[in-house]
């Protein structure tokens, strides 16, 4: 029985245990794609990743990322849990701050960033593709979600290499009390070919500038505690309705309250590129035993 090593890290946390976990396989390079499946679906977390030897050389690493129920293209706080897994056990090294992830999107931009409160590893989000969606769809996006009343602007359908709905029910008071119905949630994502809705909102808690909640049946997870791809879909919403200099080109977000998290988001746009990032601890360091 081999044992491989494996962490499980917080990512956003503004304490352990109060953000999302990745768990992180490393020298996962024997793992066949079926058993790093079953691996994640065994986990139960969002998102579970592999760190494998490279096939780019314009690359640190590569990395898999799996769903309970199937393999994603990219998806934000499994990327930066893993490159923080990557550096803190020496599987690769960051040169000049940077470190490059290479993931079934492409290759992944990271930079690692000494703050004082710690590292803090941002990434450059996908190319955001949007898709404007007919009154119809953009109706429909929102409904599941219990929205009653006018969206400040029409939803949008954002592709980050995990494709969003993204919904702005007036303000973070509203995100907060939605009560999705989570088989009108599933329904709208699978006719739109999305893996789920993000509604966010202006906050007025003085913690953060944004409030918002991912929810995702359609990969296996009724809410992400903290939504790395979705928060770089709301920025992307933002850039496109003309929105971004109500909040700031460089803003926090908050997210994961309602299931008894907290983590916080650092968002940078930077031009056309949308940063993504935050800080994360390691909760769980050990060996993954596997036949």
């Amino acid at each position: 029985m081999a044992a491989l090593r494996f962490e499980q890290v917080d990512v956003f946390p503004q304490k352990p245990f109060f953000a999302n976990p990745v768990a992180v396989v490393l020298d996962a390079a024997e793992l066949t794609s079926e058993r790093m499946q079953r691996i994640a679906a065994w986990t139960n977390l969002s998102e579970t990743t592999f760190v494998l030897p490279l096939s780019s050389a314009d690359a640190d690493y590569r990395l898999r990322i799996f769903t309970p129920k199937q393999e994603l293209l990219f998806a934000g706080h499994p990327t930066l849990g893993s490159a923080y897994a990557v550096l803190e056990s020496g599987f690769a090294a960051a040169r000049g701050g940077k470190l490059r992830q290479e993931c079934l999107a492409g290759i992944v931009d990271l930079s690692v960033e000494t703050t004082n409160q710690g590292q803090r590893i941002m990434l450059d989000a996908p190319q955001a593709k949007i898709t404007t969606l007919d009154n119809g769809a953009a109706g429909a996006s929102a409904s599941p979600l219990g929205v009653t009343i006018g969206l400040p602007a029409p939803a949008l359908r954002v592709d980050v290499g995990v494709v969003w709905l993204i919904a702005n029910p007036v303000d973070g008071e509203s995100v907060a009390h939605l009560k999705p119905d989570m088989n009108r949630v599933l329904e709208v994502s699978l006719a739109n070919q999305a893996s789920g809705i993000t509604a966010f909102g202006k906050s007025n808690d003085d913690l953060s500038e944004i409030l918002m909640r991912s929810f995702l049946p359609a990969l296996g997870v009724a809410e992400d505690p903290v939504c790395g791809s979705g928060n770089a879909s709301v920025a992307a919403y933002l850039i496109h309705h003309g929105l971004m200099r109500e909040i700031g080109a460089e803003y926090l977000a908050r997210q994961g309250m309602q299931v008894g998290r907290g983590g916080q988001v650092a968002v940078r746009v930077q031009g056309d590129v949308i940063q993504i990032g935050g800080y994360a601890v390691t909760c769980v360091d050990g060996t993954l035993r596997v036949d």
